[in-house]
């Protein structure tokens, strides 16, 4: 029988504490009910909870957000990590989900059950990118944008129609292309694999092999100043 392994508390970062030493920004969307990212439209997060992810994942976006700098003049923007079991509960229990159950389900599942996936391990991360004057690169569509539509889905890796505007469309897809080559070279240097999300362009993680190794974190395994949600 194999037992999987325990993330202790000590093995989580706060990006929030590399806000003023990297090219990096932190913006808890789901803490926020009135976010205009929030699709849930109800606070998932405490109002004070931090972005806290594996050290392992956290090491990786550090050196890409430099990467990415160096490059571009640009920005990562960290819109979720670490999302725990009891936070994964209350986003199925929101409105917009019950209306949508086919989200949780495969194929082409867009929410994980309570305990799945990488996120409620801190490995998996959402990116978005700004530049200098704090304004939103082109990425064709927002974080978490979904759509009823799964077999022509602007939000997926291999899109590449997204108006009629051709210069445009090659714009998003280099912009995409950034984000993505900064953090697979950051994950190289680590000796790491990680998966960009094919469904989602601003999803990274580490393959289902490794995360599944880890047991999911809950709200109750952490100290109180580091739990994400108020249950």
């Amino acid at each position: 029988m194999t037992v999987n392994k325990t993330i202790a508390p000590a093995e989580l970062v706060a990006l929030d504490d590399f806000t003023g030493t990297h090219p990096l920004k932190v913006d808890l969307v789901y803490a926020q009910a009135r976010h205009p990212e929030n699709m849930f439209k109800t606070a998932i997060y405490r109002p004070d909870a931090k972005m806290w992810g594996h050290r392992e994942m956290a090491a990786i976006i550090l050196t890409a957000a430099e990467l990415c700098f160096r490059e571009t003049g640009w920005f990562f923007v960290v819109k979720d990590c670490l999302r725990t079991v009891e936070a994964q509960q209350l986003m199925t229990e929101t409105e917009i989900v019950r209306a949508h159950p086919q989200w949780l389900e495969e194929p082409g599942r867009l929410l994980s059950p309570p305990g799945r996936g990488g996120h409620p391990r801190g490995m998996a991360v959402d990116i978005s990118l700004v530049d200098k004057n704090g304004d939103d690169i082109d990425m064709g569509v927002p974080f978490d944008y979904l759509t009823e539509d799964r077999a022509n889905n602007p939000a997926a890796r291999n899109y590449t129609h997204f108006c009629d505007n051709e210069a445009r469309n090659q714009r998003i897809l280099y912009h995409r292309s950034i984000l993505e080559k900064s953090m697979l070279q950051a994950a190289q240097a680590a000796g790491r694999e990680l998966v960009p999300l094919p469904q989602e362009w601003w999803d990274f993680r580490f393959p289902h092999a490794y995360t599944s190794l880890f047991d999911p974190l809950r709200d109750a395994d952490l100290p109180l100043e580091m739990r994400m949600t108020a249950l």
